[in-house]
């Protein structure tokens, strides 16, 4: 274990795999972690994007670039699997949107929820799709808290920057897309996805014992007021670990663990007897006021990418 609760994370080996790293030799975890968010791992969209500055000029001429296959890629890969392309569009649009309750994706639609259990199986069947309940839940597959989510990330970006403003690249604007995406990649996508690998990266900091107990399940939590990016259970020990991973310019401060301290009370599970535990996630270090927290507390763990 850490003596002071501070784990580098020095590889970027971030997606379980060598691909990002291997193509992208010069780049920092930071903006393989925005790559990442684009590309997922296939290796056929990483190699378009090998040859760029940056995320921003690769997907100007390999997403925006309208003879580029990646440009309606989405169109092709359903058109494979499904005979109504429409409604499954429609159906992705509307997850990505923001609408992840079954009862706002129908509201979206304006038909019924009983209407859209083929399509959401066949979306799940084929990966672009999951059902996602909180971690704690002892029944997840009638939970009625489960959520819906786009798994795959490529289609995720394309549903959210390029689907809806199809009208400026066929009119030629797509300088406007462009300043669209860069305005906001980070903040309503990349900053996602980097969940994602914190998540993973949490079997590997298990598996390495920084903790004194293994968990069996990690996901995340929420109610109808509060989320918390990363939670992971010890059933037998009765441990349970909160985490925040923030995709942010700037050192973490110590207000995001109070905050997530805070949060911890809300999160119903074996209240009585359990053990809490916490971990930061970060792209951008630690303040020192936290560092010295982390250093001073068993209980904490802060990882840096």
């Amino acid at each position: 274990m850490q003596n002071l609760r501070m784990f580098k994370d020095k590889t970027a080996e971030f997606t379980g795999n060598e691909l990002l790293k291997n193509f992208f030799k010069n780049k920092e975890p930071k903006e393989l972690i925005k790559l990442y968010s684009v590309t997922g791992e296939v290796p056929k969209y990483i190699e378009m994007f090998s040859n760029g500055t940056d995320v921003f000029d690769s997907i100007d001429e390999s997403i925006l670039n309208k003879s580029s296959y990646l440009y309606d890629e989405p169109y092709f890969l359903l058109q494979q699997e499904v005979s109504e392309i429409g409604s499954y569009f429609s159906l992705i649009r509307a997850i990505a949107a923001g609408n992840n309750k079954l009862s706002a994706i129908s509201t979206s639609l304006e038909v019924k929820a009983t209407s859209l259990s083929k399509y959401l199986k066949v979306l799940t069947d084929l990966d672009i799709i999951e059902r996602e309940v909180p971690v704690t839940e002892e029944k997840p597959l009638t939970s009625k808290r489960g959520l819906y989510k786009i798994k795959d990330n490529y289609i995720k970006f394309w549903f959210i920057f390029i689907y809806p403003n199809m009208s400026y690249i066929e009119s030629g604007n797509t300088k406007i897309v462009s300043d669209i995406i860069r305005n906001n990649l980070i903040n309503i996508h990349t900053a996602y996805a980097f969940e994602d690998i914190c998540k993973e990266r949490m079997w590997k900091l298990n598996a390495e014992k920084n903790w004194p107990f293994y968990f069996k399940a990690v996901g995340k939590w929420w109610n109808s007021k509060e989320e918390i990016d990363i939670a992971a259970l010890d059933m037998e020990g009765n441990n349970l670990i909160l985490g925040e991973c923030k995709y942010k310019n700037e050192p973490v401060d110590i207000s995001v663990f109070n905050k997530l301290e805070f949060k911890s009370r809300f999160v119903e599970w074996r209240n009585d007897n359990r053990s809490t535990w916490y971990v930061l996630f970060s792209v951008s270090g630690f303040t020192e006021d936290l560092t010295n927290l982390a250093a001073a507390r068993k209980d904490l763990l802060l990882v840096d990418f």
